[in-house]
């Protein structure tokens, strides 16, 4: 049995790279969209619980769970008494958080809308007193903290 870390994470952090690149740890890229939505333009009605089930079945079975930074999920995450790291960005990586959207080709709406709601999004995350926080610096990415976690 693994002792997990869930890992909230804001997006752009690298995430989904880590998965992808880590050859050392059992990672699980745990995306809610999968959890969220029933299908198209639809939400599915046991969101976000459907979510922490995964995350809760999941537990023991991998190093880390990458999971969303959304607030419904850590207000669940609360609910549910699961313990984890919230890793974000400083609120001054603002132009360097728009490049990396552009660069994976993340749609308008959203990097407008992340855009629109940056500070907003930031000083809630630095205000969240249940996680563990973990505040990225100018060029870092999670895994640049992974070992912090």
């Amino acid at each position: 049995m693994k002792n997990t870390k869930v890992v909230a994470g804001f997006p752009g952090i690298g995430k989904s790279t880590l998965f992808k690149e880590n050859s050392d740890l059992v990672i699980l890229d745990s995306d809610s969209s999968e959890f969220s939505w029933k299908e198209k333009g639809v939400r599915h009605p046991d969101f976000p619980q459907n979510y922490i089930d995964h995350i809760l079945d999941n537990m023991g079975q991998a190093d880390i769970i990458l999971v969303s930074s959304h607030d419904i999920v850590r207000k669940a995450l609360k609910e549910n008494k699961i313990n984890y790291t919230l890793v974000y960005p400083a609120l001054t990586c603002y132009s360097e958080y728009m490049d990396r959207y552009k660069k994976r080709g993340s749609d308008e709406k959203f990097i407008e809308f992340i855009g629109n709601n940056w500070a907003d999004f930031i000083v809630d995350i630095a205000n969240e007193k249940f996680p563990r926080l973990v505040r990225l610096e100018k060029g870092q990415f999670l895994k640049d903290v992974i070992n912090r976690l």
